[in-house]
């Protein structure tokens, strides 16, 4: 098989994957809390397992394997996936254990996870990444897992939906030790603590914030101004 067949049959194992944990195991997660908390809660408890187990995972195993040689497929992957969270927005046909219709921030979250993992790739190749992907993986960590484990323990600590400094303290831990645990050192933990600091801000003046903006504008940022610093 050529390599561009290769890739295609990648994409769509990790698309069915993100189907399994989007239409399976988040209805499922979304099944057990209900029975135990409100509507509200179980739907964020949903929401942050896809984060973790669909967002997270496959920014980790393009990373750190040698899946795609261009970001073109991935980018693919993650506008099918705000097109395919959008459109029951647009219908009114949410897809209830997951789907706020207050918000429609799952579709920030896949529209920036195909932004970041391109832009990452650039970044990676003019940085000298063996694994360029690498680079983008990491501020996409903080967005999935690291917000994911927020999310998870506040919900946990006043089941509802607040910012509070615990969240943020949980996902300073996570997210350095994924940091350090990839390889990104002093770096690496500084954006993750950019990351933590900026996720706790939902307004600026009367401008609603959205973190799965946010959090990876920021923390890729802010790697990419401290990585091109040391190679002066």
């Amino acid at each position: 098989m050529t390599p561009l067949i290769n890739e295609i049959i990648y994409a769509i194992a990790l698309m069915f994957w993100v189907l399994l944990v989007v239409m399976v195991i988040s209805r499922l997660t979304y099944d057990y809390f209900a029975r135990r908390e409100s509507h509200k809660v179980a739907i964020y408890y949903a929401r942050k397992v896809i984060h973790i187990l669909a967002g997270g995972v496959v920014a980790l195993l393009i990373a750190l394997y040698p899946i795609f040689q261009t970001p073109l497929l991935p980018f693919i992957m993650g506008i099918l996936f705000a097109v395919f969270t959008y459109i029951p927005h647009k219908t009114g046909k949410l897809m209830y254990w997951f789907q706020d219709p207050e918000n429609i921030y799952e579709v920030d979250f896949c529209i920036m996870w195909a932004i970041f993992i391109t832009l990452g790739w650039f970044a990676g190749k003019q940085l000298g990444y063996n694994s360029p992907f690498l680079f983008g993986a990491l501020p996409l960590l903080f967005m999935a897992v690291g917000d994911g484990v927020t999310g998870i323990v506040r919900n946990a600590l006043f089941k509802r939906r607040v910012k509070h400094w615990s969240g943020n303290l949980a996902m300073f831990i996570v997210s350095a030790a994924m940091a350090l645990a990839l390889g990104f050192g002093v770096p690496g933990v500084l954006s993750a603590l950019a990351a933590s600091v900026v996720e706790q801000f939902e307004h600026v003046g009367n401008i609603k914030l959205d973190d799965n903006i946010t959090v990876p504008l920021v923390s890729f940022a802010t790697l990419y101004m401290l990585q091109s610093a040391s190679l002066l």
